[in-house]
């Protein structure tokens, strides 16, 4: 009863701060929310009040490039050569998030696989290993790529491959983690214990959103990039094949023009052109900065490696969506990782028309989508609309993953 005398006295001296501040036509907001709460015209940050820490907006993520959301047509703008219709346009809104700006590197695993021995059991770290027999053939001396493609020097700055969905989603919830223990500590604020959960608060302000797979609509609208077409108001003069401009495979523009600007297969047996004359200069993957970013800065957004992103494969995903940030799960997911012990990846929801457990589709709950084409693929799957699918669990030498994370607070 004391303390409520004691607020109700403060009162009428806060009431005259809110009207000065009205006076003033200043308005609070999330990184300047003044003294006095705007409900209650209680003090903030007093001994008894409410605490409001300090803010001044989302911290810069390693790597992380702004991708600013707005309206999009999704779907293939390819010609559909195999005839599965499952990319049809349809307009959707995606939110403004945050994108890596490379693919994930062989160092950046290495990194991880160190932090992982030094504090996870040696199963855990064993079940982060990339599998580097993808590289194996039996008819091709791949063997060299088996033993020196993830550990050697000089690979470190190319894309990390021999990885799964779920080694994907592992890696990212351990960056999430890493991160944002190192942005705690540069503030000062102490780690919270593993029996209070671990988690330092978001409303610290100095920690990030978690790191994680790009949907496939957010994929897909970065790896356009149309705010390169953009004139005048919300008028965009064309759409775009690629991440680039014009409907070939060669930089159409400048000093450059002739250039390849990706690295793919050209044709049968053709992985990197002739001596001398290299088409795009790489037998298999290559440098994560090599080739010129699209519009929003990001790199090797078709070519290079395929990329895992976080949707379940369906074909007709465009029939039964959401048009605000669309995304497709299975039962099982929860805040994009794997929870539910009980829950059988080979039996699939009656009313979903799948019949897997029998083997009449290959389509199932653990069937995860790739985009973007890559070293050995042609042209037809470098297309952002394209789309293919694989098991969770499996792991190819042409399949990597980059990042995303939302902006939170902000569309700018």
């Amino acid at each position: 009863m004391k303390n409520f005398v004691n607020y109700a006295l403060m009162l009428p001296a806060l009431a005259i701060v809110l009207l000065q501040g009205c006076k003033s036509g200043s308005h609070p907001t999330a990184d300047n929310p003044g003294p006095i709460s705007t409900a209650t015209g209680m003090e903030y940050n007093s001994d008894e009040g409410f605490q409001v820490m300090d803010f001044r907006g989302q911290p810069d993520g390693p790597n992380l490039r702004f991708v600013e959301g707005g309206r999009t047509v999704l779907g293939s703008f390819e010609e559909d050569i195999f005839k599965t219709r499952d990319n049809v346009e349809r307009t959707i809104t995606v939110a403004s998030f945050y994108m890596d700006e490379t693919e994930v590197a062989n160092i950046h695993w290495l990194e991880y696989l160190y932090y992982v021995q030094l504090d996870s059991s040696r199963v855990f770290y064993e079940s982060a290993l990339p599998d580097t027999t993808v590289w194996a053939r039996d008819l091709a001396y791949n063997d060299p790529y088996v033993d020196h493609y993830l550990r050697y020097p000089g690979f470190r700055f190319f894309p990390v491959v021999g990885v799964s969905w779920k080694q994907a989603v592992d890696y990212s919830g351990w960056r999430t983690a890493f991160v944002n223990a190192r942005l705690a500590d540069q503030a000062g604020i102490e780690l919270p214990a593993e029996s209070a959960g671990g988690r330092i608060p978001l409303e610290t302000g100095v920690v990030l959103p978690d790191y994680r797979l790009p949907s496939e609509a957010e994929w897909q609208y970065a790896a356009q990039a149309l705010i390169g077409t953009q004139w005048l108001d919300e008028n965009q003069t064309h759409s775009r094949l690629y991440p680039w401009d014009g409907h070939s495979m060669r930089n159409p523009y400048g000093k450059q023009m002739g250039t390849f600007l990706a690295n793919f297969k050209r044709g049968r047996g053709d992985y990197a052109g002739i001596a001398g004359k290299l088409n795009d200069g790489a037998m298999i993957t290559t440098y994560v900065y090599d080739y010129p970013p699209n519009d929003f800065g990001l790199y090797n957004m078709s070519g290079n490696v395929n990329e895992w992103v976080f949707d379940v494969y369906r074909p007709l995903s465009y029939q039964d969506m959401e048009d605000m940030n669309p995304v497709r799960r299975n039962r099982n997911d929860l805040r994009g990782r794997i929870e539910a012990p009980d829950y059988d990846p080979n039996i699939d929801d009656p009313e979903s028309g799948y019949d897997f457990a029998n083997y009449n589709s290959l389509i199932s709950d653990r069937a995860r989508v790739y985009k973007g084409g890559s070293w050995r693929d042609i042209a037809y799957w470098l297309s952002p609309g394209t789309r293919r699918y694989l098991d969770q669990d499996s792991s190819t030498s042409f399949i990597g993953f980059r990042c995303a994370m939302i902006r939170a607070g902000s569309n700018k």
